[in-house]
């Protein structure tokens, strides 16, 4: 798959991570319309291809010793930045922050695996 693709299905899996959480999670709202949810998934596709290797080679121990657990903490920060980043997201408190998280993430890892899987 070429860069823009995998730009592409990243922020289609963002998004579509964002809308689950806003719908499931209690505590984590988004405000406003399909523009808002496009601008916060750009916003969170380039933290995810900025911020989050480095937060991952940092943590690569941690990650290690926790056998994989510890992604939950990078994704739960790289969210964290973004409800900071962000006006129109509203994260209240740790327990909503971490539910996001590992929901965003799986829905990443899931078209991860399906955009592997075609290619």
């Amino acid at each position: 798959m070429s860069w823009a693709g995998r730009v592409l299905a990243a922020l289609i899996a963002n998004i579509l991570g964002l809308l689950a959480a806003a719908y499931v999670v209690t505590g984590f709202t988004i405000t406003g319309d399909a523009v808002t949810y496009l601008k916060i998934g750009l916003i969170l596709t380039a933290l995810n291809f900025v911020l989050k290797p480095i937060l991952k080679l940092i943590l690569t121990p941690v990650i290690i010793l926790t056998l994989g657990l510890g992604l939950i903490v990078v994704n739960a920060f790289v969210l964290y930045v973004l409800d900071i980043l962000s006006t129109d997201l509203t994260i209240q408190g740790t327990v909503p922050l971490v539910y996001a998280a590992v929901l965003v993430g799986v829905i990443n890892f899931i078209v991860h695996v399906v955009t592997k899987v075609r290619t």
